[in-house]
């Protein structure tokens, strides 16, 4: 994941996930990356896109808090 970048951080994972399918509706290929601990409940839950399309990612999360 060398060229993967986070566009959007949360603790709850059905955001993260929402996140990841609105960006595949626009085009943007996203992984979600869970580095929560299972147990206790702490840590990131991150969204990743590849750098290149890390503008496009971003503009389409702001337009999505907006609404």
């Amino acid at each position: 994941m060398n060229n993967w970048i986070a566009v959007f951080e949360t603790s709850q994972l059905y955001q993260a996930e929402m996140v990841k399918d609105i960006l595949a509706d626009n085009g943007v290929e996203a992984v979600v990356l869970n580095q929560q601990d299972s147990s206790y409940k702490f840590g990131d839950i991150r969204v990743m896109v590849r750098e290149e399309v890390k503008e496009q990612a971003v503009e389409i999360i702001k337009s999505i808090r907006c609404e």
